[in-house]
C-alpha cells in the first residue's frame, strides 16, 4: 500500500477552534469591563447618587435569580452573608423592573426579619 502524500494542510479545524476562543474572550472581557450584572432599573424622580462604602448590595434578575455583592446566591447563602454585618449597615436593593414582585418581597421579608432597617431601592433617574 502506498502512502498519499498531502501538498496542504486543512486548516478549517483550526479556524473553527479559534473563532470559539475568541468568542469565549469577548464574552468574559465584556462581563469584566462593566464590572456588574446587567438589569434594566426602573425610573423614578426623586432618586439619590449611590455612594460605595462598605454595603451590601442584592441583585434580582428578570427571571428570579439572587446575586449578593455580583456573587450568584440563594436566598439561604444570602442569609449567611448578611448576618456576618452589623444591623446598621446599608443595603440596596436592584430588582429588574420586570422581575416578580413576590421576589422582592422575599428578600425585604428576610431582611426585615433579622432587623435590618438600612435599606434602599435602587432606581435609575
Amino acid at each position: 500500500m502506498k502512502l498519499k502524500k498531502y501538498d496542504s494542510i486543512n486548516v478549517i479545524p483550526f479556524i473553527d477552534v479559534l473563532l470559539v476562543l475568541l468568542t469565549i474572550v469577548l464574552m468574559t472581557s465584556t462581563f469584566i469591563s462593566k464590572g456588574i450584572i446587567p438589569i434594566s432599573l426602573p425610573t423614578a424622580t426623586n432618586a439619590n447618587n449611590l455612594k460605595v462604602d462598605k454595603e451590601i448590595i442584592i441583585v434580582i434578575k428578570e427571571d428570579g435569580t439572587f446575586y449578593c455583592n455580583n456573587f450568584i446566591e440563594g436566598l439561604d447563602n444570602i442569609k449567611e452573608h448578611i448576618l456576618q454585618f452589623p444591623k446598621d449597615t446599608p443595603i440596596h436593593i436592584n430588582s429588574d423592573k420586570n422581575a416578580k414582585f413576590e421576589t422582592f418581597v422575599s428578600i425585604l421579608d428576610m431582611l426585615k426579619s433579622y432587623e435590618y432597617s438600612n435599606i434602599s431601592i435602587v432606581t435609575k433617574k
